[in-house]
């Protein structure tokens, strides 16, 4: 959530800022600005009131002192008491519609955001590991993974629909090494604590982190109750800290989780709908910091090399983008996605994506941090480290022989129990 005092103090700002990102929220910056005036209105209303309250209180007091009819007076407050609560009523609902209002505005880009409209604005930063070269022609993760046995597409439509995924003998043991090849390297080497959260979330905690009000259709919610199922982990990760303060001596801290992520994807049919790349459930290792405001982008190098890190150990060959202005997501202030060369495609596929929040979700959740006795909003950071579909698709294209088979990528190999899958898996 955006600063009220911030765009009151500097509404040309924070205006600039949204319209970096593509204007589309400008009108809901400018019905903040108009609520957010009669809520000052409404304030001064109060004051006076209130002072004119206390005034006809004394002068009553005074009154029964000296013995003296107070009646006109204590009229007069009766009708001041009842003009008050109207007007703390209006106060409130005027607050509750300026929150309301606030929930739907995204965060500012950092000053270091590339500008831009599109994704063909975001900008390479680096690409990593050489793309590999074959003497046949490649195919890709599905046309291997069904030749294989090893993904089975069909049962998994009967079984659920479409955009969903089976895994299957090899396959199922690939998906869950590579879990937990990931979950090895983050708890051992970069220093994040693994939880088991649940799948199920409140409104409140879709809320604190933005993917409530905003993205609803986006979201499977429970008919009867008042529960998602997460979109990521880093919905529960990042509330881990809500109506929280931390000691400043305790940041940074980090957690990771590998959970199902459920999205309804609506709005794209028909676009990147083959295999495993844009399902409505897959599973994920996220990674979530918490940090003080002015290590934000220090850490998100941090949490990007954290998820890079796979990627190499992997050898698989990817790029980082820095994102520009119109291509961040709601609660992002700056961006890197990791994309990874799919040779079957001939292309490059999304496989990470890692963000500083700033104080955007803190201040929604209401997590501060304690420095010396002053109490300040802290910094949230998230990162896929690494989307766990993605990256086994891309080990079967990128390390698929001429026969069809997969081998195994070395740092692979302890926990797969194999150095390649075969038709025989």
């Amino acid at each position: 959530m955006l600063d009220i005092k911030l765009i009151r103090d500097n509404p040309d700002v924070v205006r600039r800022a949204l319209a970096d990102r593509g204007g589309r929220s400008l009108p809901d910056f400018e019905n903040v600005l108009a609520k957010d005036k009669e809520w000052r209105t409404a304030v001064v209303d109060l004051d006076q009131l209130r002072a004119k309250r206390n005034t006809n209180a004394q002068a009553v007091g005074q009154l029964k002192s000296q013995k003296k009819d107070a009646t006109s007076l204590l009229k007069e407050m009766d009708g001041l008491k009842a003009e008050l609560k109207e007007k703390e009523e209006i106060e409130r609902r005027l607050i509750q519609e300026t929150e309301s209002l606030l929930l739907v505005l995204p965060n500012r880009p950092d000053a270091s955001v590339p500008l831009g409209k599109t994704p063909a604005d975001n900008k390479v930063v680096r690409e990593v590991n050489v793309k590999p070269s074959f003497s046949f022609t490649a195919k890709d993760h599905q046309d291997l993974g069904v030749a294989l046995g090893i993904l089975d597409f069909d049962m998994a439509t009967k079984l659920s629909g479409a955009r969903f995924s089976l895994y299957k003998g090899a396959g199922a043991r690939l998906e869950r090494a590579l879990a937990n090849f990931m979950l090895d390297l983050h708890t051992k080497e970069h220093g994040y604590t693994e939880v088991a959260p649940p799948y199920l979330v409140t409104t409140k905690t879709m809320t604190n982190t933005g993917q409530l009000p905003k993205f609803a259709d986006e979201l499977y919610k429970c008919q009867d109750e008042d529960l998602y199922l997460i979109p990521t982990s880093e919905v529960a990760l990042a509330n881990l800290v809500q109506e929280s303060v931390i000691e400043g001596s305790l940041l940074p801290m980090a957690v990771t989780a590998l959970t199902p992520c459920f999205r309804r994807e609506a709005g794209t049919y028909g676009k990147d709908t083959r295999g495993l790349i844009r399902n409505h459930q897959f599973d994920k290792v996220e990674l979530v910091r918490f940090c003080k405001i002015e290590d934000s982008l220090s850490e998100l190098e941090k949490i990007t090399g954290h998820a890079e890190e796979v990627l190499k150990r992997l050898e698989l060959p990817y790029r980082v983008l820095a994102l520009c202005t119109g291509d961040m997501g709601f609660s992002s202030a700056k961006t890197y996605d990791l994309e990874v060369w799919m040779p079957g495609e001939k292309t490059w596929r999304e496989i990470s994506s890692c963000s500083t929040c700033g104080d955007f979700q803190a201040r929604r959740m209401n997590f501060k941090i304690n420095r010396n006795g002053k109490k300040e909003f802290g910094c949230t950071l998230n990162g896929s480290g690494l989307a766990v579909g993605r990256t086994l698709a891309a080990v079967l294209e990128n390390y698929q022989q001429a026969d069809g088979s997969i081998n195994i990528p070395k740092v692979l190999q302890p926990y797969v129990g194999t150095d390649k899958i075969s038709a025989q898996g």
